[in-house]
């Protein structure tokens, strides 16, 4: 359950001790009547990006090699060329498609780790139940009330701060629905806040932060309610619109590249987070995608980018943080008519952090040749969505519970993690 008077007490408090580089006199008077918790630790990390709308997998890390490719999209084939364009050959069978050079070397460097084949049991092909299915972790279930996301929190083992799950969005997404604490923050510096997932939800939901506020009865912050505001105010406009990331890290102006602007804001000022969630849009690409230019080239710019500029920003944090990504499914392996893809069944996802073996392309793909497809049209599912989410969990927040993470799931964590 979301508890308000917490809420407001311990995660305003830790915001103000970021921004001011300590508690303000006021604040720390009514701390120290009252035994607030100071700003919390540095934790580790998970930040997850939802690429909503179906990634087509088969160009942004194309297999190539495959002689059927070429075949099946005979305008949309790309192979590696040394001139500006082409593929970034990965290990002489699949190619990183030129908008997302950015990240080719955090590949080579051995920091992120690609899966390919990767996707839903359920071969649904609906963006709706498919996102329900994965962000669940229950996709042959649609009765399951919370998000797998959620259950993490809950499995960590530990009390956390009120942001220990935020997501920059302006609805909670069905990953954080629950029991545990989680928060969806359209933008930090106007601190909309909307919770779902427990008893106070109904009235809660959509109240700004300054709501909150004149609705507690607590004590302290009645003595302290309106001037305690006004510092977030002052937070807001001196330490969050003026946050300059690290290292010359530059953000694409963009949805993706401000959530992850935010979220490293965040992970920066030590409030307790432990997730971080994201979205882009876009990736519907039924007509005219492209190849080097393009509608999906665009979005795989902009989401290649907006990642090595929050990689780069997190330098002095990238022990504690790893991201990973996820797509509800991928595109058919065969071009439409419009010079676009369909609704297809397996795409590819990406982990990025130091505690990933990456540099490799992990895949139990055979071949692209009609008999080796799904329905002889689509890459099949050949790695459970669940092996990598849990993997990732396991290896770097340690909870290494599967069958509470993934219930009604009896399968095995990809071993891709250093620990």
């Amino acid at each position: 359950m979301v508890n308000r008077r917490g809420f407001v007490k311990s995660g305003a408090l830790a915001l103000f001790a970021a921004g001011f580089g300590g508690v303000p006199s006021f604040i720390a008077r009514a701390a120290d009547s009252k035994k607030i918790i100071p700003p919390y630790k540095k934790n580790k990390v998970l930040v997850c990006i939802f690429q909503r709308g179906a990634m087509d997998g088969l160009m942004a890390v194309s297999p190539y090699a495959d002689p059927n490719l070429k075949a099946l999209r005979p305008t949309l084939y790309m192979s590696p060329s040394a001139t500006e364009g082409g593929l970034t050959d990965l290990d002489g069978k699949f190619g990183l498609h030129p908008g997302l050079k950015n990240l080719y070397p955090f590949f080579t460097e051995g920091r992120m780790a690609i899966v390919h084949g990767v996707g839903s049991p359920n071969n649904t092909r609906s963006h709706f139940d498919a996102q329900d299915f994965m962000e669940s972790g229950t996709p042959f279930n649609k009765g399951t009330a919370s998000g797998w996301l959620n259950r993490a929190v809950g499995l960590t083992g530990h009390d956390g701060s009120p942001f220990r799950a935020v997501s920059l969005t302006s609805a909670l997404p069905r990953s954080f629905y629950g029991d545990n604490e989680a928060l969806a923050i359209s933008n930090l510096q106007d601190f909309a806040i909307q919770m779902r997932g427990n008893p106070m939800a109904t009235n809660m939901a959509a109240k700004s932060f300054e709501q909150l506020y004149d609705e507690t009865s607590s004590q302290i912050l009645n003595r302290t309610g309106k001037e305690s505001f006004d510092a977030m105010k002052m937070l807001s406009a001196a330490n969050i619109k003026n946050y300059q990331p690290a290292n010359g890290a530059v953000y694409p102006n963009s949805a993706l590249g401000n959530s992850l602007k935010q979220i490293a804001t965040l992970i920066k000022m030590d409030v307790g987070m432990e997730i971080g969630f994201a979205e882009s849009g876009g990736w519907d690409t039924h007509y005219n995608q492209g190849t080097a230019n393009g509608i999906l080239s665009r979005n795989l710019q902009d989401f290649g980018d907006s990642i090595a500029a929050f990689w780069k920003d997190m330098a002095a944090y990238q022990d504690d943080v790893t991201v990973m990504t996820m797509t509800e499914f991928g595109r058919t392996a065969h071009q439409n008519g419009t010079g676009g893809t369909d609704h297809g069944r397996a795409s590819c996802l990406f982990v990025l952090g130091n505690d990933v073996q990456g540099g490799k392309v992990y895949n139990n793909i055979k071949s692209l040749a009609k008999a080796d497809l799904e329905d002889g049209r689509d890459l099949p599912v050949t790695t459970d969505f669940r092996s990598v989410f849990s993997a990732v969990a396991n290896g770097h927040l340690n909870i290494n519970n599967n069958s509470k993470l993934f219930p009604q799931w009896d399968g095995s964590s990809l071993s891709m993690m250093k620990s």
